[in-house]
């Protein structure tokens, strides 16, 4: 009986879905447990290419089956559209391997326009949404008005549901954006016509969880972002708009926390983000575009959703920490050490120098600030590690890295005291180190 959790350590993007594909290999069962198709989790099989957004990472692997758990929001157009993409490639996606929470609740073209519309009302403080109806579509569901993924089992009551929905969400797009109304009717038709393929997939996933636990089955738990975008303990309000953090595994697929093994955190050889908000270690200039690569190889720093080039600087252990501490990590999974070969130096953030308000001395802090005015007033405190000029893209073990490459992994094994059990040296299946 064992839930292994995936959690982001940093601000999303860390590569979840290459490690969650890795060990998809020896379990029964990989379920999604938060976000929606704001997530991106690439997977790169041989010479082929799969970028997934609401699928679980694992659905590559034919024996696996996958679920979307009740803490999922889910665009009906774009899991079909996935659906179809992933049939297309010879994966097989059915009820049999694929099964939808019925407590997951649906987003509609009004929950898009309206976060189209708030991103734009907000201006310069614009949170950096993908704007794909993620917030508003959690947001009627913290207001008890959300449409749950169980009616899609019922089409004429979904068909009901969406127009009053689409009604009601036009008053706001009208009284408080001046934006143009959406057709009810039409939606409503549309979503009626999502039910006939949807509702098939369709199934209580936490007794799915709960009894392939209790039969011994092995259940891998994959997120979506990362700690720091987590609506609690992120850096709010630039933060995603559901709980991407271990406990958010627990309630978002429906089990307690005597079930889990191992909390697995993923981070960067360095330290990326994208959307708006403090980012102590971000570089800029030619040091930056080292690290984001050129957008030419998917391996590169830009949005697999949205395509924008992501904010970038060096690792950051103050950050590590604290996913530590609120994930209760067991481990780290560290990616992408392949870039940072060919650097003469690395440094490596280990604390900040929160500067002087209010009168008071600037002191260094090794612990992550409660508060983002205290964030956005830190500057990184480096220790500098010499780096390495070999390519270690072919490495399979510890001993195949040159000495510097593991003197970085021990140092970061250290700082966070935790072991790193696993290392990708590529962004392939086999360009991998087990620590």
């Amino acid at each position: 009986m064992t839930l292994d959790i995936i959690v982001g350590a940093q601000w999303g993007d860390e590569g979840k879905g290459r490690i969650t594909d890795l060990l998809a290999a020896n379990v029964d069962f990989v379920a999604r447990f938060s976000g929606g198709d704001n997530a991106g989790h690439t997977v790169t099989i041989g010479q082929e290419i799969f970028k997934l957004h609401l699928m679980p990472s694992g659905i590559i692997h034919e024996s696996v089956t996958c679920l979307i758990g009740n803490g999922v929001v889910i665009n009906p157009a774009v899991l079909l559209r996935e659906l179809s993409g992933l049939r297309e490639r010879g994966v097989t996606v059915n009820p049999d391997r694929l099964k939808i929470s019925t407590a997951a609740h649906l987003i509609t073209p009004a929950h898009i326009a309206l976060d189209k519309a708030d991103e734009a009302f907000r201006g310069d403080e614009a949170i950096g949404t993908t704007q794909r109806g993620i917030g508003p579509a959690y947001s009627d569901k913290i207001n008890r008005q959300g449409l749950r993924a169980g009616l899609l089992a019922e089409p004429e009551h979904l068909a009901d549901a969406i127009h009053d929905h689409i009604a009601a969400k036009n008053l706001v797009l009208k009284n408080e954006y001046g934006a143009a109304p959406l057709n009810a009717t039409d939606i409503a038709a549309q979503y009626a016509d999502y039910a006939r393929w949807i509702a098939p997939f369709l199934a209580d996933t936490s007794l799915i969880v709960h009894e392939a636990l209790e039969n011994g089955r092995s259940v891998l738990a994959e997120g979506a972002q990362g700690t720091l975008l987590d609506l609690d303990h992120g850096t709010y309000p630039f933060v995603t708009s559901s709980w991407p953090t271990s406990g958010g595994a627990l309630i978002g697929l429906g089990v307690g926390p005597k079930v889990v093994n191992r909390v697995i955190g993923v981070a960067k050889a360095f330290t990326s983000r994208v959307g708006s908000g403090p980012f102590p270690c971000e570089l800029s200039g030619s040091e930056a575009e080292r690290l984001r690569g050129t957008g030419e190889n998917p391996w590169d720093e830009f949005g697999t959703t949205t395509g924008r080039p992501r904010r970038v600087g060096w690792l950051d252990t103050v950050i590590l920490r604290y996913a530590a501490r609120v994930n209760g990590l067991t481990e780290i999974a560290l990616t992408k050490l392949d870039i940072l070969s060919g650097l003469e130096e690395i440094p490596v953030c280990v604390a900040y120098e929160l500067d002087g308000h209010g009168g008071q001395q600037a002191h260094p802090i090794t612990h992550f600030p409660a508060s983002l005015e205290q964030l956005a007033q830190c500057r990184p405190i480096y220790e500098t590690l010499p780096g390495w000029q070999e390519d270690i893209t072919a490495a399979r073990s510890l001993t195949d890295l040159p000495p510097n490459a593991r003197r970085y992994i021990e140092f970061i094994s250290q700082n966070l005291n935790l072991p790193l059990s696993i290392i990708s040296v590529g962004p392939k299946r086999s360009q991998t180190i087990m620590g």
